[in-house]
């Protein structure tokens, strides 16, 4: 027996393989593919993990190698002159990278992903990812009031993105990679990976379904073991024993959450009226007003520079009077809002954990003055503080509460910390009208996000996994005997081509209808199916990583009828998987 040629066997194995995957794709549309989705969250939380090591390695690393003494973030060491110019210099650094390499991309971190989410099916591109790594980089070596958890959300989401468009995977899969990879990056942050599995769900996904949660859950505890196995396993911040005192402290706990959440209403306003002001303002100009206004807080309040942990760290040793927390709340508020409202591309979680952990200092060093005793630990009320800013200004109060949760390690701050971030929260959302910090900034810079429960359904399926596969191409015109071999098949719906491709989906039983009431006609007689009685439904094409969301979005008050799913597989080649019409796309939402 001859043996088939190489070429002929490679060919056969290439389309094989490539079968496999296209099967892999098609099954990943569904929402309920746990598995594949386990073992790509798994994934992408070691890439994520990966890339947030070696980000901090590249920002710990220079400065320590940077600033006097020991630690990466003694600034307060640094003398007069250097500490004024070195944002000043890192704001001529970061205006050169967004002049001649942003091509005008301005914004970056969780909103930039909150938007991607909303408008763009989760797709992040690898330039935002480079300047977001080297941007975040620069601003936070130059002192610049930001913190690093923005840019690490942006960066395992980006991983996780930029995977998944590598693989061509759907874009209902795509969007859970990337909130594998904001939960990545915030546990990372924090060693924290419960808290991540919450912020991705609470801030980014804003949806709680077991497709999403497993592979979340994963890719969570994959970057927190790559980030203790390079960094170890001490957390953030070292959180002293903790003593929770009588049910009277309740009301100095109520009292902190109303003040967190009317202060996170100020920084929420402050960001946004910066970032409004300045919009017309080309972004390197305002990276540059940045360095400068940051160079002049920084020559008179230190302690406001970089992410600041150090100085939170002082707060929850209760080493801090109440006359310097209250300077480094105002200078790190009004920073923090010139920095982020004017562009620097750093996060705005680490600031307020900040704010947050001043606030609760000073409130219970104030209560102590009181001629009643309601006054208990300073380091307990600085770490609800911080807890009741995340929530009053992130509008994410279960994940403020888990972090407290898992930083303490401490099940007594349950109930103190549930009073403190849903009063915060209320107090934001409903006295203040306040949204979260990153849909404020959206709005401000003209990028309004809207969602319902109806795009949110839709946006968990592929249309891959709803569409017809049973199917038949056909021409417009055929003869009797080709209508009739195609019906021997039995396919539900014909694909009829125009003159350029497809141009109607007709239901079989038209033609089959058809050829009945002529069952004398001679095998050569031609059929039209542009004429014959029966309905034509307008047809329009839909990629096959395009997801149900999208597919509504085309059909909803259009002229188009139905789609037909398919993947280009090669410069003016395509191959077309199935057929999608608006009955299928109803029900998939009742679904």
């Amino acid at each position: 027996m001859k043996r088939p040629r190489l070429p002929g066997s490679f060919h056969r194995i290439r389309d094989r393989i490539s079968a496999g995957i296209d099967e892999f794709r098609i099954h990943l549309s569904r929402p309920d593919a746990l598995l594949q989705l386990a073992v790509l969250g798994l994934v992408t939380g070691v890439l994520a993990g990966a890339v947030i090591v070696l980000f901090r390695l590249l920002v710990e690393g220079l400065l320590e190698a940077l600033l006097p003494g020991e630690g990466a973030e003694n600034f307060e060491a640094m003398p007069f002159p250097d500490r004024a110019l070195l944002p000043i210099l890192g704001a001529l650094l970061l205006a050169a990278l967004f002049r001649w390499g942003g091509r005008g991309m301005t914004m970056l971190g969780v909103t930039h992903v909150v938007e991607r989410m909303a408008r763009h099916q989760g797709y992040l591109s690898l330039r935002g990812f480079m300047l977001q790594f080297f941007g975040a980089a620069i601003a936070l070596i130059s002192g610049q009031s930001v913190g690093r958890e923005g840019p690490h959300v942006f960066l395992g989401a980006a991983a996780g993105s930029l995977m998944g468009q590598r693989l061509s995977l759907p874009n209902n899969t795509i969007r859970t990679l990337v909130g594998c990879g904001t939960a990545a990056g915030i546990a990372a942050s924090f060693n924290t990976p419960l808290a991540g599995v919450v912020f991705a769900l609470e801030v980014v996904m804003m949806e709680y379904t077991v497709g999403s949660f497993i592979p979340i859950i994963l890719a969570a505890v994959a970057a927190t073991t790559v980030s203790n196995a390079v960094l170890g396993d001490a957390p953030a911040f070292l959180v002293p024993a903790l003593e929770t005192g009588s049910l009277r402290e309740l009301l100095l706990v109520v009292l902190l959450g109303v003040a967190a959440g009317a202060l996170s209403a100020v920084f929420n306003e402050a960001l946004q009226t910066v970032a409004a002001r300045t919009r017309g303002i080309a972004i390197w100009w305002r990276l540059l007003i940045a360095g400068l206004l940051m160079g002049a807080i920084a020559a008179v309040v230190p302690g406001v520079m970089g992410i600041g942990y150090d100085t939170v760290a002082d707060a929850l040793d209760g080493r801090l009077l109440a006359a310097t927390m209250a300077v480094m709340l105002v200078a790190k508020l009004v920073a923090t809002s010139l920095a982020v409202g004017l562009g620097v591309p750093g996060g705005m979680i680490g600031p307020a954990l900040f704010i947050g952990a001043m606030l609760g200092g000073l409130i219970s060093r104030l209560a102590l003055l009181l001629p009643f005793d309601i006054g208990g630990q300073p380091q307990v009320y600085a770490l609800l503080g911080m807890g009741a800013m995340m929530s009053g200004s992130l509008q994410a109060p279960l994940a403020a509460l888990t972090a407290m949760l898992e930083l303490t390690d401490n099940p007594e701050i349950i109930l103190p910390g549930m009073l403190a971030v849903v009063v915060s929260g209320v107090t934001a959302s409903e006295l203040f009208r306040k949204k979260s910090l990153f849909l404020s900034i959206l709005q401000a810079s003209g990028r309004d996000y809207s969602t319902n429960p109806l795009q949110q359904a839709l946006r968990r399926i592929g249309v891959a996994s709803v569409m017809e596969r049973n199917f038949a191409r056909i021409e417009v015109t055929v003869t009797t005997a080709r209508a009739r071999e195609i019906m021997k098949r039995n396919p539900p719906y014909l694909l009829i081509d125009g003159p350029r491709g497809p141009a109607w989906l007709m239901p079989a039983v038209e033609l089959a209808r058809h050829l009945d009431s002529e069952p004398d006609a001679p095998d050569d007689a031609v059929v039209d199916l542009a004429e014959i009685p029966g309905r034509r439904m307008h047809v329009a094409a839909v990629h096959l990583q395009d997801n149900m969301a999208q597919a509504f979005q085309m059909l909803d008050g259009s002229s188009i009828e139905a789609l037909y799913v398919e993947r280009v597989t090669a410069p003016g080649a395509s191959r077309i998987y199935g057929v999608l019409t608006e009955e299928m796309v109803e029900r998939a939402y009742r679904y």
